[in-house]
């Protein structure tokens, strides 16, 4: 791989629970982690035309707010 991470890495750099999976807790983060990673990997579309970039953003990189947060 080159630039890729190894699955490995992925899973344990996902393993760190966000705030909301800390509140109800987890009892195998990693396997956790490897569940969500395995369902993020089908979803992307990788039979996308030569030319297109896929670009890999946060959610607060693509969503603009409309009005402001509670």
């Amino acid at each position: 791989m080159s630039d890729e991470r190894s699955d490995q890495e992925r899973i344990e750099s996902r393993a760190h629970l966000l705030p909301e999976e800390s509140a109800v807790g987890s009892d195998n983060a990693e396997a956790q982690a490897d569940a969500i990673l395995a369902d993020s990997d089908i979803r992307e579309d990788r039979n996308v035309a030569e030319d297109t970039v896929l670009e890999h953003r946060t959610s607060d990189q693509t969503v603009t707010r409309s009005e402001p947060p509670d």
